[in-house]
């Protein structure tokens, strides 16, 4: 296998793929002249048993190219007080500049990272179909990473495109006479199989090397990525359990004599605490940490060494013991770049493994050299400039869309950053889509439901540009809502409405509730203090004061992804007589054209819908 410079690579590391993987071909390894002048031309030195070998990742990107706008874009820290504080974070002029001064001094350097690099991003990414995030990622020298349930949102052959490069078959090439180059490191995919051949789409693991230091590298998504992304999405793929796949491949990286293995898993779980420097192994290993990745990690081999995760969008630094008893590394980084976790891996030449040792915690002093620890990127360090210009090209492509203004409010409309179950920008975009599927040409519908997850980020009052305070751009509405989903209008029962709000609290959504947010007439009471289904009060349910009839037909507006039966809205699923209108964002930006002026700006709707007794 011959050697190539490995493209944007100036100096110090290596990605080699794991020879004899017959499912996906032969990989380059790739050996860039002068990256391994540290334990070479010194004969008479005796290279030390153990090498530190520095691990840095992050996870959830989205595309967060710029400083992510309103509560999105700060962290929480608890300081020595006990009282907590937010700190403004992430941006990739940061994170660039946070990742490569933290690389300084240390030879042995990898960077890695958890899935959801892309998808669900704000305009400047999202209406290049995310070109600009994976020129970003190149040049911040990304490693590895594995791949997320987003990088599916737009279909297979779309996330082969972002890997191998090639203009969008529909829109071509953004700038003349430039050609999109793809990823420059490879994105994982262990337990996404092709449905006919049974093979994965992308690589399952991939080899770092260097001075005969070798480290595998393991990326699996989550297995019910199906359930949270839209039919077309996922389609002709398999998705399998994460620990089986993990186990697998970490069997055949020991058969060929790599014991150094790092599994990238797009799952996480939730701390007790929402600061990023809590420490979750108190009062033992793993008691601060609850959710999927828990069980996940219990049944992960031995073989395995650490686990970075992601998902959740949670910070956690956690000690997780393996199925052998020994501790175990779990990590995850928030989301947006707003932190990375800088772990150290003692790689012992003799074994070709990793030393394991407990987690550290953060509060240590640098000088006690915690084994892992979140670092904010904060926003008072330099920027770094090439991610200054790369931002500054793209936005002058994007800008005579990303600039119009579409609407005008008085005040910030929390969505992503509010932690209610009812939320006042999930309220504004249920009701801007019940007004545009009401009318009996464009659906007839009663009410509308929205996903959560589905909203992205809060509407900003303060500008994040030249527009002015209040007011709303196409890009800020995108940012909101970037999927650009088609509306569905369907019929069901009330039976189904009824099942449908139970299935918000019980099911596959019972430990973690995903609360739909509703359109203005539906009302009902959600007792917090019960369990399942049981926490829908049923007769408080009413529409326009009335009472759901389980036999009466209503017409209910949803986007595709619901209707489709995502997020475990199998009631949602069973729609008849479906009609497809405008899109999601279409309809909310007629909504805010309609209700709003600049002397008549949108005020934040009330919550009142959704009574809630904890």
């Amino acid at each position: 296998m011959s050697a190539t410079p490995q493209k944007n690579r100036a100096s110090r590391r290596v990605l080699a793929a794991a020879a004899g993987l017959a499912t996906v071909g032969a990989l380059v390894a790739a050996m860039p002249a002068g990256a391994h002048g540290h334990g070479k031309g010194h004969g008479h030195h005796t290279p030390a048993r153990t090498v530190d070998v520095q691990l840095l990742s992050f996870n959830d990107l989205h595309g967060n190219l710029e400083p992510p706008a309103g509560s999105a874009g700060s962290v929480t820290e608890t300081q020595a007080d006990g009282t907590t504080k937010a700190i403004p974070a992430g941006g990739v002029e940061y994170l660039a500049s946070s990742l490569r001064a933290a690389r300084k001094g240390h030879p042995y350097s990898i960077t890695a990272a958890g899935g959801d690099m892309v998808g669900a991003s704000p305009l400047l990414s999202g209406l290049f179909h995310d070109e600009p995030t994976i020129e970003a990622l190149n040049k911040i020298d990304l490693d590895v990473t594995s791949v997320g349930n987003h990088e599916f949102d737009e279909g297979a052959t779309e996330l082969g495109r972002l890997q191998n490069g090639g203009c969008h078959p529909v829109e071509g090439c953004y700038e003349q006479g430039k050609k999109f180059e793809g990823a420059d490191f490879p994105y994982l995919a262990a337990n996404v199989t092709d449905e006919k051949t049974g093979k994965p789409i992308l690589k399952p693991y991939t080899v770092w090397k260097k001075n005969g230091v070798k480290i595998g590298f393991i990326g699996v998504t989550l297995e019910g990525t199906p359930n949270i992304v839209t039919a077309n999405g996922v389609k002709g793929l398999k998705f399998h359990d994460e620990i089986e796949t993990v186990n697998k491949y970490a069997k055949e990286l020991d058969r060929q004599g790599v014991k150094s293995i790092v599994a990238l898993i797009h799952e996480g779980g939730a701390p007790a605490s929402s600061s990023y420097n809590y420490g979750c192994d108190s009062p033992a290993a793993g008691d601060g940490i609850s959710g999927p990745i828990t069980d996940i990690a219990k049944g992960i081999s031995p073989k395995v060494d650490a686990l970075v995760t992601g998902h959740t969008h949670q910070a956690y630094v956690c000690t997780i013991p393996d199925p052998a008893g020994n501790p175990r590394l779990v990590t995850s980084a928030s989301s947006f770049g707003k932190l990375y976790t800088d772990t150290t891996l003692t790689y012992d030449r003799r074994t070709k493994d990793i030393v394991r040792t407990a987690v550290k915690s953060s509060k240590h002093s640098p000088a006690a050299n915690p084994v892992s620890a979140n670092h904010v990127v904060t926003r008072d360090q330099a920027k770094a400039t090439d991610m200054t210009e790369l931002i500054a090209r793209w936005n002058t492509l994007a800008a005579p869309i990303a600039n119009r203004p579409q609407g005008f409010i008085s005040a910030d409309i929390n969505g992503r950053g509010s932690t209610a179950p009812e939320k006042p920008l999930g309220n504004l975009i249920a009701d801007a889509q019940l007004e545009g599927l009401a009318p009996a040409d464009k659906g007839g519908a009663v009410v509308a439901f929205m996903n959560p997850g589905g909203i992205r980020a809060d509407l900003v009052y303060k500008a994040t540009g030249s527009e002015g305070d209040g007011v709303v751009t196409y890009g800020e509405s995108f940012t909101v809502q970037p999927f650009t989903n088609m509306m569905n209008v369907v019929d069901l029962t009330g039976a189904q409405l009824v099942s449908a709000l139970q299935q918000q609290v019980s099911g596959s959504n019972e430990a973690s509730p995903k609360i739909l947010q509703i359109s203005k007439g539906l009302t009902y009471t959600l007792d917090m203090t019960k369990t399942g289904a049981a926490r829908v009060v049923t007769d408080t349910i009413k529409l326009n004061g009335e009472a759901i009839d389980p036999a009466k037909t209503y017409r209910v507006a949803m986007n595709e992804f619901l209707a489709g039966g995502g997020d475990g809205f199998a009631a949602l699923g069973a729609g008849t007589n479906k009609l497809v209108g405008a899109s999601d964002l279409d309809l909310f930006n007629a909504y805010l054209a309609a209700h709003s002026t600049a002397a008549a700006p949108l005020a934040p709707p009330a919550t009142d819908r959704i009574t809630v007794v904890q």
